[in-house]
């Protein structure tokens, strides 16, 4: 076996084993239904959680902590064969990460019934793996130029350990140091990530078209801002309260404002595969305008609220955008967004926009939430009804 063409080939087993996008993104996207619907329950008094966390601080976890790595996991275990020219991990080794992540899901779920140095060992047991793996991937294939994404796992596995301590102390980890640097890292993943495929991508199908107007490619400039946007938010973790804080995100929301702006999104509307993802990376610099309003307007903007664009906008839209995208791709499909996709994509931009409309609407706060909720859910369970079935069977050849 020379290739992952050939090593996804080799693969006799379940379809949904042959590649680390399939499960992963699946899971996640089942999670993601699941514990919305544990939340509303537990909001409306019908459940009681038996956690050490509060109900707030297992939301915020489960979801930054839960559902982003399994993710990452699919999209990473997908895209380092490519970075690397080294054969994926396929099989049976996927399903013990997978029981990984699951184990570290109910730990923390029933983390009152269990010792506290269990739930944490469990619960950073699949990201650890995960580091190891991509870790053991990158160095293997000499692949340095993407070194910084093991550097970024590395802080994000901290972060997770970080907010357990937060909560073993009775702090109130939801607006807590750990939970701002796990953040921090997943904007600044959107931030590095998207930089790259955002604009080709976009310049792959203005291409196709003929335009004459394409993504500026990556210069000075684009460096300059996410290295802007970097300090802005260490600034955020360390100082939320500062000046200077508030200052720097400003300037970060400005300067990554204008860099989707040289990426020609106004221009894809046509295709929502491609408008999508400048959709999602439009939450990094909208995230970063508003919590930096929040910093130096206190009185006038709930820091929460303001956070949540990046945690109910940037990476939910960011990441459905990814998991679509790639799933079409490596399944054999058409790259093109049929109703029901930019449906999804519609129902998780209504969901993020009226999760943080509450401190816009704080009369109509119940209301905003269940219909952010509803939103979630639409949008979550139309990517399991139409892109489950693609995840879990064998990849379609097209025809000549």
């Amino acid at each position: 076996m020379s290739s992952t063409a050939e090593q996804i080939r080799h693969w006799q087993g379940p379809a949904i084993l042959s590649f680390g996008f399939r499960p992963f993104f699946l899971l996640g996207a089942v999670w993601a239904v699941v514990s919305m619907l544990v939340w509303i329950a537990v909001l409306s008094g019908m459940v009681q959680l038996a956690s050490r966390f509060d109900p707030v601080s297992w939301h915020a976890h489960e979801f930054l902590f839960g559902y982003l790595s399994i993710v990452l996991a699919g999209f990473l275990f997908t895209a380092v064969p490519n970075w690397t020219g080294r054969l994926p991990v396929v099989g049976w080794p996927l399903v013990w990460l997978a029981t990984l992540w699951i184990a570290g899901r109910l730990a923390v779920m029933f983390s009152a019934l269990l010792p506290p140095a269990l739930v944490l060992i469990t619960d950073l047991s699949f990201l650890t793996v995960m580091m190891l793996v991509i870790g053991r991937e990158i160095v293997a294939g000499k692949n340095w130029r993407n070194f910084s994404v093991l550097v970024m796992l590395t802080i994000f596995l901290f972060a997770n350990g970080w907010y357990h301590v937060e909560t073993w102390q009775g702090a109130y980890a939801p607006s807590g140091h750990a939970l701002r640097l796990g953040l921090a890292v997943a904007v600044t993943m959107i931030a590095l990530i998207g930089g790259r495929v955002v604009p080709s991508f976009t310049r792959n199908w203005l291409a196709k078209r003929g335009s004459a107007s394409l993504p500026v490619p990556v210069n000075r400039f684009d460096r300059v801002s996410l290295g802007l946007l970097i300090v802005a938010l260490a600034s955020w973790v360390v100082a939320p309260g500062a000046a200077w804080t508030g200052w720097l995100l400003l300037a970060a929301g400005a300067l990554h404002t204008l860099r989707l702006a040289r990426w020609r999104g106004g221009r894809t509307g046509e295709e929502a595969l491609v408008w999508i993802l400048h959709a999602g990376y439009l939450f990094v610099p909208a995230g970063a305008l508003i919590m930096g309003a929040a910093v130096l307007l206190p009185d006038r903007l709930a820091a929460a609220n303001a956070q949540h664009v990046w945690m109910a906008g940037a990476i939910p839209v960011m990441t459905l955008a990814v998991m679509t995208r790639a799933t079409l791709g490596h399944t054999g499909r058409d790259l093109h967004a049929g109703t029901m996709t930019t449906a999804i994509y519609m129902a998780a931009i209504v969901a993020s926009v009226l999760r943080v409309g509450t401190s816009v609407w704080p009369w109509a706060t119940d209301i905003t939430h269940s219909l952010a909720g509803l939103a979630w859910l639409l949008a979550f369970t139309g990517f399991i009804v139409v892109y489950g079935p693609m995840l879990s069977r064998p990849v379609r050849q097209k025809s000549a």
